[in-house]
């Protein structure tokens, strides 16, 4: 076998999806302060959002409506601050197994989809909590109607996950250009 028949094989995506759920659970505690900062910024987002729609609340002026949109810009922001810095320390922590997969033949976006796989997840699960709690409690506090607050749940969880993989740009790209021999010898 020549060098230009050998090609990297990506494992089925189960396979990247397995190795993204093992690390959540592997490094639990972290990925949990991770997703109740998320959470915590979508339901900031949610509950703006809700406070919208109520009848007669809105923000009483454009002053007023410009700072709020000025404070979910910037609680969204560190949300995303957050991703990327605890994604990145996914990454320093698992330099040998990144290490070890690529020696063993996995591409670069196979490293990149199992980052992005897990990005995704902790997403998902704090951006799902934080919109059900911002919207549901400020949908009952000023009564918005039911479909208004299913939307801004949807609009919300959708808002969370886009920026969550957002923020796993970087850190998938470190970790997918990270050289295999490299990677073996860093002890950290």
């Amino acid at each position: 076998m020549n060098q230009t028949e050998f090609k990297n094989v990506d494992p089925p995506f189960w396979v990247a999806w397995n190795q993204a759920l093992a690390s959540i659970r592997v490094r639990f505690f972290r990925h949990a302060i991770t997703s109740i900062g998320i959470a915590l910024g979508i339901a900031f987002f949610a509950s703006i959002q809700t406070l919208r729609l109520a009848p007669q609340t809105g923000p009483s002026d454009s002053g007023d409506a410009d700072r709020l949109i000025w404070l979910v810009g910037t609680s969204l922001v560190m949300c995303l601050v957050g991703v990327t810095n605890s994604m990145l320390m996914s990454v320093t922590e698992r330099y040998r197994e990144i290490g070890t997969i690529k020696c063993l033949g996995a591409s670069d976006g196979f490293i990149v989809k199992v980052f992005f796989l897990e990005a995704a997840v902790l997403g998902a699960i704090g951006s799902f909590v934080g919109s059900m709690l911002g919207a549901s409690l400020l949908g009952a506090l000023y009564h918005v109607s039911l479909p208004s607050i299913g939307f801004v749940i949807l609009t919300a969880t959708g808002v969370g996950i886009a920026m969550t993989v957002l923020a796993a740009i970087v850190p998938a790209i470190q970790a997918a250009k990270m050289p295999a021999a490299a990677a073996l010898r860093v002890d950290v």
